[in-house]
């Protein structure tokens, strides 16, 4: 499975963004897929999973209620919609996938990664 990220960009504190993750592969269906970040100077952390057929989502507390994950597998693609975007937001984040469940996206080592997408959010 080959990921690749887009949808970054510059935006001021209180706005909003759309990261889309485009999957190669005919079973990208099968997948769970996450959004992952890393600030500069700090470790990777977890954002939002999803499960295979989207039924299940799972957020990291700091983006509850502002980011919405979601994915259309027809389109083999997942999406991170992020709002009330805050200035502690800001780091490149990257797409994810595994066979595993959505739950368990944020505490194993993950199969497939994106390149990773750059979002900034000024003051």
């Amino acid at each position: 499975v080959q990921l690749v990220e887009s949808g970054g960009g510059l935006v001021q504190a209180g706005g909003s963004l759309r990261l889309s993750c485009a999957a190669s592969g005919r079973t990208f269906s099968s997948y769970a897929m996450g959004w992952f970040r890393q600030a500069p100077g700090k470790e990777r952390e977890f954002v939002a999973a999803i499960s295979w057929s989207g039924g299940s989502t799972y957020y990291a507390d700091s983006v509850k209620g502002r980011f919405t994950i979601s994915r259309d597998n027809a389109k083999n693609t997942v999406y991170l919609q992020m709002n009330s975007l805050k200035p502690e937001d800001t780091a490149v984040y990257y797409c994810a996938a595994d066979r595993t469940t959505a739950q368990a996206m944020g505490l194993i080592p993950l199969d497939y990664w994106g390149q990773g997408t750059q979002v900034t959010v000024s003051s």
